[in-house]
């Protein structure tokens, strides 16, 4: 029926598949807004192409396929997605945070929300988790990779996908496959921790991490900075694009906040606790004095080490709470 044009038999031909190509989207681009533009328009490619599809590879594998180049054209037309960190060396903290830079385009979180791995079988060619795919980190690494690069990698290594499939789904060859694997390989290893953030967080235990978090919205909503900084590792960074700043450092990230977040009396923070890029994650919100309503201003995300939280990244963007499932405002 979805070959004869049925709308209905094509949305249910493809739903099944629909969250693992927009997760897949977003490890291409690194930005939800962009995944799911993508994903719009390998949709579209499939349903004009699905007459045509003669089941030589399964209907999962040609969709890849499909919405692989969707973000390898997105790609060719968008500027490269970065996180701070990669923009610029840290900033003293004494000026504050330079002005937001618009221009440039940010890596944005992903909401846990939109992924679920289920027990789907992935190839023998997967080396990395599903949830450590979708690692901060690993997202933002995967920016640095040529497209092709970034495509080869994806889909043998956390897809799991052949040499031979991924070289058809590239119109390439296996030997420019394996090449363009091993030199992603060793760009991605290069930027990546030693230890995944998923190693970390299950060495840490459900009970630590429950009491990170509680302490981290304690010491947020008490506005108690000696807390924070308690919290942090020796090299803990600090960020928040769109702003180009970061700082680095217990000290440096402790003076930003005493003085750039903390010094005006009266400004009140909650925190609402969620999942992003499978790490613990906050929307942040705040209130004048004068009013009593808590209005969106960022969501945190966290990278933990064993030491304590080495980063804290800020996405300065209301707009995420939507995605999020967050409340517009808090009263």
């Amino acid at each position: 029926m979805a070959r004869a044009g049925d709308e209905g038999a094509f949305r249910r031909l493809v739903e099944p598949h629909r969250r693992e190509l927009h997760a897949h989207c977003y490890r291409m681009l690194g930005s939800v807004d962009d995944a799911e533009d993508a994903l719009q328009e390998a949709h579209l490619n499939a349903w004009r192409g699905l007459p045509r599809f003669a089941g030589r590879s399964s209907l999962r594998s040609w969709l890849y396929r499909i919405t692989t180049n969707a973000c390898l054209d997105l790609i060719a037309r968008r500027p490269k997605r970065v996180l701070p960190i990669d923009y610029g060396p840290p900033s003293d903290p004494h000026p504050g945070p330079y002005a937001p830079i618009v221009e440039s385009a940010w890596v944005e979180p992903y909401p846990d929300e939109a992924f679920d791995p289920g027990d789907r079988l992935l190839g023998p060619e997967a080396r990395f988790e599903q949830r450590e795919s979708l690692e901060l980190a690993f997202v933002a690494a995967l920016q640095h990779l040529p497209a092709q690069q970034r495509a080869v990698l994806i889909l043998r290594e956390v897809l799991g996908f052949s040499a031979k499939e991924v070289a058809e789904t590239l119109e390439s060859t296996v030997t420019a496959v394996n090449s363009a694997l091993q030199r992603a390989r060793k760009t991605v290893d290069e930027r990546l921790p030693d230890e995944s953030q998923q190693a970390t967080l299950r060495s840490l235990g459900n009970d630590r991490i429950r009491d990170l978090v509680e302490s981290y919205m304690r010491a947020w909503e008490e506005g108690d900075v000696n807390a924070l900084v308690a919290m942090l590792t020796d090299d803990a960074t600090i960020t928040m694009p769109p702003c180009p700043t970061w700082f680095q450092g217990r000290d440096a990230v402790g003076r930003f906040l005493t003085v750039f977040v903390f010094a005006r009396g009266g400004r009140r923070v909650r925190l609402v606790p969620t999942r992003a890029n499978a790490q613990p994650a906050f929307g942040t919100y705040r209130s004048e004095p004068e009013s009593g309503v808590y209005e969106p201003v960022s969501l945190h995300v966290l990278t933990m080490r064993r030491q304590g939280i080495q980063e804290i990244n800020t996405f300065v963007d209301p707009a995420a709470f939507r995605r999020f499932g967050l409340p517009e405002r808090l009263f």
